[in-house]
């Protein structure tokens, strides 16, 4: 008897997964200093163009790309881990429901990151696609206001100048524990990953990488 297996995971799947992989470590191990803040924007950028592409396939790709395969409620993901814990969790073909959950926060806290990002780069640095809406508030864009007309700088209250920077720090903040958080639900399914594969006894890395599977069923040798 031989093992049939059959295409899971499709050609824009997989490249999603490596490439937002591959973007988030980029954008979070740069440092958003002057010399190294392009590479972290643009990788940021990538992380969100992705998300943007995986929402949409998830409506419109293949079975078990989209959301409709694994929409699995909460209890459903809880059930799941509990079984698998005690060796009797159901093998899924697609996402499992616990997988399935962890797409969800993943994309929900990615979605998170870049936005908070994006409001620091248009506050701090008056640059990317929301500076028209939130650029001109920082310290660094009132300074070169200042530097073009020191009087009428003069007359700005200091405390409207405070509040933009605590506006730019909190929003900071937000964004490094957001992308902390995302490196914790990274931690946790590979943790899973590496649980589920020995509890039904498949490489689901190997899975992403070849999109292949094995199937519910084995074939005869002839």
């Amino acid at each position: 008897m031989s093992v049939l297996e059959v295409r899971v995971w499709d050609g824009f799947v997989r490249l999603f997964h490596w490439s937002l992989v591959i973007a988030f470590f980029v954008a979070y191990f740069t440092e958003p200093e002057d010399a190294t803040l392009s590479v972290h924007v643009w990788a940021g950028y990538f992380v969100g163009g992705l998300i943007v592409l995986r929402v949409i396939w998830g409506f419109i790709g293949s079975r078990h790309a989209r959301f409709s395969d694994f929409a699995f409620g909460p209890f459903r993901a809880l059930a799941y881990l509990g079984n698998l814990v005690r060796g009797r969790s159901k093998r899924h073909l697609g996402h499992s429901p616990a997988g399935a959950w962890m797409v969800y926060l993943l994309l929900a806290a990615l979605t998170a990151t870049v936005l908070t990002g994006l409001v620091t780069l248009a506050t701090e640095e008056n640059q990317g696609p929301l500076a028209p809406f939130f650029g001109g508030t920082s310290a660094s864009a009132m300074a070169e206001h200042r530097d073009g007309d020191d009087d009428e700088d003069r007359a700005r209250p200091a405390p409207a100048s405070a509040t933009g920077e605590h506006r730019e720090s909190s929003m900071e903040e937000l964004h490094e524990i957001l992308a902390n958080i995302v490196l914790v639900l990274v931690a946790l399914h590979i943790a899973g990953v590496i649980v589920a594969s020995v509890a039904h006894r498949e490489n689901l890395v190997r899975a992403m990488i070849t999109g292949d599977k094995r199937a519910d069923e084995v074939r005869a040798e002839s």
